[in-house]
C-alpha cells in the first residue's frame, strides 16, 4: 500500500480535494479522501489521472527516422482492414520516455490516414516495456480516412479513390463485404472481413479521419447507412457543423491544433473548435496526432483551448475520462476512483501553467518517471 497524502486531487470526475490522500495498492486505486494527517508530504503538489492520447501514431511512426521506421501506413492498397498498429509499434521508440514528461499514460496507436480503411487501431499503456506487455486493448477501433490523403496517394497513381466520392463508394463496398462474409456459412477465412464484421456488429468503432465538414458528414451519412458506430477525429471543421454533429450524437476527438495550415484541408483551423463542441455537448478529448506534435505536448493542446475560453475542469476531462468514455475505457481508466487503475501524475503545481513539471508518474500503481 502506498499514501500519497495533503495533495490537491483533481479526480477528473467526482469531487475534488483541496487538500486530499490517495491511497492506491495492487495496482489499484483503493481510497481518494479529505486529508487528516498531521503531516503533509504532497502539500502544495496537484495530483490528476494519467493523460490518454487519443489518437497518435507513437512507435508506428518513430522519432528521428524515416522510412525505416515509418511503419504507419501500408499504402499499397487503398483498403487493409487486416493490418493492425500493434505489429508495427517500437518500443524503445524514445518518444515513450518523453511523454512522461507530458504526464501521459496511455496513447491510443492507430494507422495512418493513406488509405481509406488504414487497420486495426490499438490501445497501450506508457510503462517501460515491449509492446506485448504495453497492451491494453489490441484492436480498440478501425481506422477509416476521408478527403486528401487518400485522393492524394491513389490518386496520382490513377486509380481508385481518386475523388471524395471514390472515397465513399470503396468504404461502402467493403461494408457490403463484410455483411455478405458474416452471412455465409462455408467461407474461406479473411482476417481483414473478420475485423470487418466486428464494426458491423457493433463491438468496433469507426475512427473517421475527417478534417471538412463535407467529408464530416459524409462520414455521419455512411456511419447511420450501415447502423455503425463512429468517432470523428481530427474533426477540423467541426465547429462549422456542430449542429450534425449534436445530432447524430457522435464524439469528436479534435486536433492537432498546435500546428501550421499546412494544406487545404486547415484553412479554417482554430483552437476553439474544442470549446465549442463541448458547449454543444458533444463529447469531446484533444490529441497530438503524434508526431504532428509531439505527446508530451498533450497538456500544451488543452492550455490552448482553455485560452480560448475552456474551463480547466473541462479541460482535464477531455484529456482523461473523455478520451476514456470515448475508448470504452471508462470503467478503469480516465479517473481517480476507487476500482480504477492506479494511471496518474503528480504534478509540481498547476497542470494548466505550462510553467509546471511532473514530479512522478505512476502507471498501474508502478513510478515509471521520477524528476531528478
Amino acid at each position: 500500500m502506498k499514501k500519497f497524502i495533503g495533495a490537491r486531487i483533481l479526480t477528473a470526475t467526482g469531487k475534488d480535494f483541496t487538500c486530499g490522500d490517495l491511497v492506491i495498492e495492487n495496482g489499484k486505486i483503493i481510497a481518494v479522501k479529505e486529508s487528516e494527517a498531521q503531516e503533509k508530504p504532497y502539500q502544495g503538489k496537484v495530483i490528476t489521472p494519467g493523460f490518454i492520447d487519443a489518437h497518435c501514431h507513437i512507435g508506428i511512426y518513430e522519432e528521428a527516422i524515416q522510412e525505416e521506421g515509418e511503419d504507419v501506413n501500408e499504402m499499397t492498397e487503398p483498403v487493409t482492414p487486416d493490418v493492425r498498429a500493434i505489429d508495427g509499434i517500437y518500443h524503445e521508440d524514445p518518444a515513450f520516455g518523453e511523454s512522461y514528461l507530458g504526464g501521459v499514460t496511455s496513447f491510443c496507436v492507430a494507422p495512418g490516414s493513406g488509405n481509406v480503411v488504414g487497420g486495426q487501431i490499438c490501445l497501450i499503456k506508457n510503462c517501460h516495456s515491449i509492446a506485448d506487455k504495453m497492451v491494453y486493448n489490441p484492436y480498440i477501433g478501425m481506422k477509416v480516412a476521408f478527403g486528401e490523403n487518400p485522393k492524394r496517394v491513389y490518386g496520382s497513381q490513377k486509380k481508385k479513390p481518386m475523388t471524395r466520392m471514390g472515397v465513399a463508394a470503396l468504404l461502402r463496398e467493403t461494408l457490403v463485404k463484410a455483411d455478405n462474409y458474416r452471412k455465409k456459412e462455408d467461407k474461406e477465412r479473411d482476417l481483414g472481413l473478420e475485423a470487418m464484421v466486428k464494426v458491423l456488429e457493433g463491438e468496433i468503432p469507426l475512427r473517421a479521419h475527417a478534417h471538412r465538414a463535407d467529408d464530416i458528414l459524409t462520414a455521419l451519412r455512411i456511419a447511420k447507412e450501415f447502423n455503425v458506430k463512429i468517432v470523428i477525429e481530427h474533426c477540423t471543421e467541426g465547429d462549422r457543423i456542430v449542429e450534425a454533429l449534436k445530432e447524430a450524437n457522435v464524439p469528436c476527438i479534435v486536433g492537432p491544433s498546435l500546428t501550421a495550415r499546412s494544406k487545404y484541408e486547415l484553412r479554417y483551423k482554430n483552437y476553439g473548435t474544442a470549446v465549442l463542441l463541448n458547449q454543444a455537448g458533444i463529447l469531446t478529448a484533444i490529441m497530438t496526432d503524434h508526431p504532428v506534435i509531439p505527446a508530451r505536448e498533450l497538456r500544451l493542446c488543452a492550455i490552448a483551448a482553455v485560452r480560448e475560453g475552456l474551463s480547466e475542469s473541462e479541460a482535464l476531462k477531455m484529456l482523461t475520462i473523455n478520451p476514456a468514455k470515448i475508448l470504452g475505457v471508462d470503467n478503469d481508466l480516465g479517473s481517480l476512483f476507487p476500482g480504477k487503475a492506479a494511471d496518474f501524475t503528480v504534478w509540481s503545481g498547476d497542470p494548466f501553467d505550462a510553467r509546471t513539471r511532473v514530479l512522478e508518474l505512476f502507471v498501474d500503481g508502478k513510478c515509471v518517471y521520477k524528476e531528478g
